[in-house]
């Protein structure tokens, strides 16, 4: 196996993981209702704990960093993530709609890592599935029952915020430079794969939803060669803040 191919992949799925986290916990307090409150809250969690799970994989097999280092000492342009992640929640149907088409996007990847021949990875997968399932339910009830049994208003916004989506959306699936080599290995069936599975998922439920795909929309990318939006070090100086004053402190 190309030690440096599946570093480079585990960067990219663990950056997504602890960037979205700390977006998703930005809602707590904030929620429009203390149900979703403590649901963004519960995802953020999860999420958090996939990203530190990944950075584990990275430093027992590949001598990477151990996890608090490597999720708390980069700055952005040493981070993978994909420009989606590390936009501002804006409203909440934004966040509404992020959290579909990235939830989605991660229930296809992590089925694909249940069959990787890099079975640390296939291991994870098997064991936190079942929660992306959940956050996925959660966020699929929304897109229908906002865009197709709400009001004008709640289908405008929904609509809105996957036209503003949708470009960022896209370039979650990025190619790697090695994704051949990843595919040839077993490791990853590759970002082409997974974003059929994604289309054609997410294709019926917007249908569903009666929300419209734009069309002829190019993808964003750039975040998984360390090119980033001004977004991201501003947040990352926020997270990391009480790590670096003391980073051999325990706690």
């Amino acid at each position: 196996m190309n030690s440096e191919a599946i570093v480079n992949l585990l960067y990219r799925v663990a950056d997504d993981e602890l960037i979205i986290a700390h977006r998703h916990s930005e809602w707590t307090g904030l929620g429009p209702i203390l149900e979703e409150d403590i649901a963004f809250s519960s995802i953020a969690q999860d999420k958090l704990g996939h990203a530190q799970a990944l950075y584990a994989i990275m430093h027992e097999h590949f001598g990477q960093p151990e996890p608090d280092q490597a999720a708390f000492m980069r700055n952005a342009d040493a981070m993978r993530c994909s420009h989606f992640v590390e936009l501002p929640n804006g409203e909440y149907d934004f966040s509404l709609v992020r959290h579909f088409l990235f939830d989605s996007a991660e229930m296809f990847r992590y089925h694909a890592f249940t069959d990787s021949t890099l079975e640390p990875l296939a291991k994870l997968a098997r064991k936190v599935i079942g929660e992306i399932k959940y956050h996925l339910y959660h966020a699929q009830t929304w897109m229908v029952q906002l865009g197709a049994q709400g009001n004008d208003v709640s289908h405008a916004r929904m609509q809105s915020a996957l036209n503003e989506a949708w470009p960022y959306a896209l370039g979650m699936f990025e190619p790697g430079p090695f994704e051949a080599d990843l595919i040839n290995d077993g490791v990853f069936v590759g970002e082409d794969a997974v974003k059929g599975q994604w289309m054609a998922f997410v294709t019926d439920v917007c249908r569903d939803s009666n929300l419209t795909i734009p069309s002829d929309v190019d993808p964003v990318y750039g975040g998984r060669s360390g090119y980033h939006t001004e977004h991201l070090q501003p947040l990352l100086d926020e997270m990391t803040e009480v790590f670096r004053i003391d980073p051999t402190a325990e706690w």
